[in-house]
């Protein structure tokens, strides 16, 4: 099936009591054992089944299931939200001692987790020079555990060379984590480039309506975790904190993915509410839509924002003099992402100024909403960074990020207009 069809059919038949077409919200704790012999099964993984929500729920395994067949993976494990599925997606195979190697533009969020939060557990996170796949190679050694990017960084708008990546994390002998959120996958299919698992923050486009929080861990089933028996043990080897279960030789392809729910999942809890997994499968539904709007509306908005007066600089790689345009055309083709950023001529009192005025977009730091959303990085996302480290990430104090909703064009216009008149000094 195409992305269009998979959005909507994946990974449910209907529901065989009730015949409900659409998936149900199964808001329970957990799931009733036949007998004792039946939950000893459950336990020992000789038969499949519902155990407790913490761990599985069958409105969010439809969610989970969809999710991965839109990015062609083998499996995938919904949690509570996208920070929670960058987290797991590293401790998962990462441990005192280890380190991940990223790219340096990454949301404000994802950056503290690995310069600050992640060092403090005895892991380091170490940020290549540039997004130059010869640059992360230089800091990769015998104690990295990954290679980490964006596909399209967020608020950078720099779109990562994947397979360049890829080839370099699998000739080190680890895995490439790739967070796919703004590109979605409609737009890119990272695993296609060579990517080993895939995150989401379900939040922004997924979800598509702002209410709802959510993430996803998306499993390629393609890296060969056997081949490495020492480095990644926790896959090869029993483990102790679930019933003694040899992951690479219990689940196969999916074994990475399983680890993840039974060991990180199960023993912290970032669980998705089954309500939650209800209204983002809503969301995905409608998805390949809401995107095709999305990259109209941007590109219409990076058009007009280059020609005003107001305007020193619009970063948009839909731009063939954009340094970002060759990489941007090899993976996204002719569309591009409705995340975009300019810079307000006046600098840092100009761009608040600019933000303020706004009236239909909503000043928030969401993105990927059906509403056209705008943030002033080096005052909200990124505050809590130095200087210095604002402009390794790609933040400067002019900036504003515009996530593009999809209102008609000639409104959304209309408020970028008025906003940066009344920035002018």
């Amino acid at each position: 099936m195409k992305r269009e069809t998979i959005a909507i059919h994946a990974g449910y038949d209907g529901d065989p009591t009730t015949k409900a077409v659409a998936v149900p919200i199964y808001q329970t704790i957990a799931f009733e054992f036949d007998s004792a012999e039946h939950g000893a099964a459950l336990f020992n993984l000789e038969v499949q089944g519902n155990i407790y929500t913490r761990i599985g729920n069958p409105t969010n395994a439809v969610l989970e299931k969809r999710v991965a067949a839109l990015e062609g993976g083998v499996d995938a494990l919904s949690v509570s939200s996208g920070m929670a599925a960058i987290e797991y997606s590293l401790i998962n195979i990462a441990e005192s001692g280890n380190n991940i190697v990223s790219l340096p533009q990454l949301y404000g969020a994802t950056y503290t987790l690995l310069a600050h939060i992640f060092p403090k557990r005895g892991i380091e996170g170490r940020f290549a020079k540039t997004d130059h796949p010869g640059d992360v190679e230089k800091l990769i050694d015998e104690n990295t555990r990954a290679v980490f990017c964006e596909s399209v960084g967020n608020p950078a708008g720099n779109v990562a060379d994947i397979e360049g990546l890829a080839a370099v994390a699998h000739k080190h002998g680890v895995p490439l984590i790739v967070d796919n959120t703004i590109a979605t996958p409609i737009l890119l299919r990272p695993i296609e480039y060579g990517a080993d698992v895939v995150v989401h923050s379900m939040t922004k486009f997924m979800g598509g309506h702002g209410t709802t929080l959510g993430g996803m861990i998306v499993d390629s089933g393609k890296f060969p975790w056997r081949d490495y028996p020492e480095r990644f043990y926790m896959l090869n080897r029993p483990e102790i904190a679930y019933h003694g279960v040899v992951y690479v030789d219990h689940y196969g392809d999916a074994a990475y993915v399983a680890r993840c729910r039974t060991v990180c999942q199960r023993n912290t809890g970032a669980t998705l509410s089954p309500f939650n997994g209800f209204l983002l499968l809503q969301g995905v539904e409608t998805l390949a839509l809401r995107v095709e709007r999305h990259v109209e509306n941007a590109r219409k908005v990076a058009e007009h924002l280059r020609g005003h007066r107001m305007v020193d600089w619009v970063n948009y790689a839909g731009f063939s003099d954009n340094p970002l345009y060759p990489m941007a055309q090899r993976y996204l083709g002719d569309q591009r992402c409705s995340l975009l950023t300019f810079g307000v001529r006046g600098g840092f009192e100009a761009g608040t100024k600019c933000f303020n005025a706004l009236k239909l977009f909503k000043r928030m730091v969401n993105m990927g909403d059906a509403k056209s959303l705008a943030c002033h990085p080096a005052s909200t996302t990124h505050r809590q960074l130095t200087p210095e480290e604002q402009q390794k990430v790609g933040v400067t104090p002019e900036m504003i990020r515009l996530s593009v909703g999809i209102e008609h064009i000639d409104d959304i216009l209309a408020d970028l207009s008025q906003a940066l008149d009344k920035a002018t000094p």
